[in-house]
């Protein structure tokens, strides 16, 4: 079975910091070559894989200002479309735009869609239902209008981060500097409890940035160390106490709360989008409504069995069950088309 993937290249797969559409995409192909399939992957010319890669981009849209970001992504998607016969399958990472070739083609693609970024974007994603499949990431982030072949959640690979059983004090927000991932609200659960917190994480929204959370930095009791790599993000998510995730809005799935309870570490988050699926609530962490039941959490943290954590994300969230869920899905698209 010969199958392409088509990554995101906004930046490289897998990703040196944040990019978890590339790292999803990453984790799929190297699982996938684990396997023995004979793996292509479309991505950007920097990037690291076991099987083929092929490219058209030099580096990630985001990583180097010069390069216009709709120039790349239809010379990216392109690149693989013209040569879509050499495949059996192809397997698309990269949001709604591939999906105006799949009538093009006679490859049939499946589509995993990591969310919606938009309400907008959904009449795309519609016009295409009966001609191409789609996998939704979480049962959460199902769309109504929308028709599913399977749900398989994001798979991580284990080896990446270590189990760490006696941790130290501090709590951790980990993820996107934004209103939506809740920043502001882990520093209140932080200083309620009164624990000290680092705050690790690409800064997306400046002027809430240095409106919400930079006036409480003081490097002591609340710290900022920057966008982690993944030597950092290890260490910082494996000797965190607990994760905070205090989500404001409909999370389709997030990487950080199976990557913090591969380590052992336990998740406050707001019950939310895709929280109930990942989180086993009182098991391997809580799920809230309030900053003030988050902070009453924290509390009750030691209660928690850190081997539990690392034993649910093994056994619902590695690369070895994704990649397992993809194959079955990959084997029902196929037997669909003709001769």
């Amino acid at each position: 079975m010969k199958i392409a993937i088509l990554a995101p290249i906004a930046w490289r797969t897998p990703p040196r910091q944040y990019g978890p559409w590339e790292q999803v995409a990453s984790n799929v192909a190297e699982g996938l070559v684990a396997r023995g399939l004979e793996v292509t992957l479309f991505a950007t010319a920097d990037s690291l894989t076991q099987g083929t890669l092929k490219y058209s981009s030099p580096c990630g849209y985001a990583e180097d200002s010069s390069l216009d970001p709709k120039v790349e992504e239809c010379l990216h998607i392109s690149h693989l479309m013209e040569q879509a016969s050499q495949f059996d399958l192809i397997h698309n990472h990269f949001d709604f735009l591939p999906l105006t070739y799949s009538r093009l083609i006679r490859t049939p693609m499946i589509t995993t869609i990591h969310g919606f970024s938009s309400p907008r974007i959904v009449p795309v994603y519609k016009k295409y239902n009966e001609s191409t499949s789609y996998v939704s990431i979480s049962n959460s982030d199902r769309h109504p209008e929308l028709r599913y072949l399977t749900t398989v959640y994001n798979g991580i690979n284990p080896a990446e981060f270590t189990f760490q059983a006696q941790p130290q004090d501090y709590l951790l927000f980990f993820g996107r500097i934004h209103p939506e991932k809740g920043t502001y609200e882990a520093i209140q659960i932080a200083k309620a409890a009164k624990r000290p917190l680092i705050i690790s994480g690409l800064v997306q929204d400046q002027r809430y940035f240095e409106e919400k959370v930079q006036p409480y930095l003081d490097d002591d009791q609340v710290l900022y160390v920057g966008n982690a790599g993944p030597a950092q993000r290890d260490k910082l998510l494996r000797n965190a106490y607990a994760l905070l995730h205090p989500i404001s809005f409909e999370e389709p799935f997030g990487l950080s709360v199976a990557e913090a309870m591969f380590c052992g570490t336990p998740v406050i988050a707001f019950r939310r989008g895709s929280m109930p699926e990942l989180i086993q609530h009182e098991k391997t962490g809580f799920l809230v409504e309030t900053t003030h039941e988050a902070a009453e959490a924290v509390e009750r943290i030691a209660t928690l069995d850190r081997q539990a954590c690392r034993t649910w994300a093994s056994s619902q969230f590695s690369v070895d069950k994704m990649v397992d869920g993809y194959l079955k899905a990959y084997e029902a698209v196929l037997d669909q088309v003709p001769g």
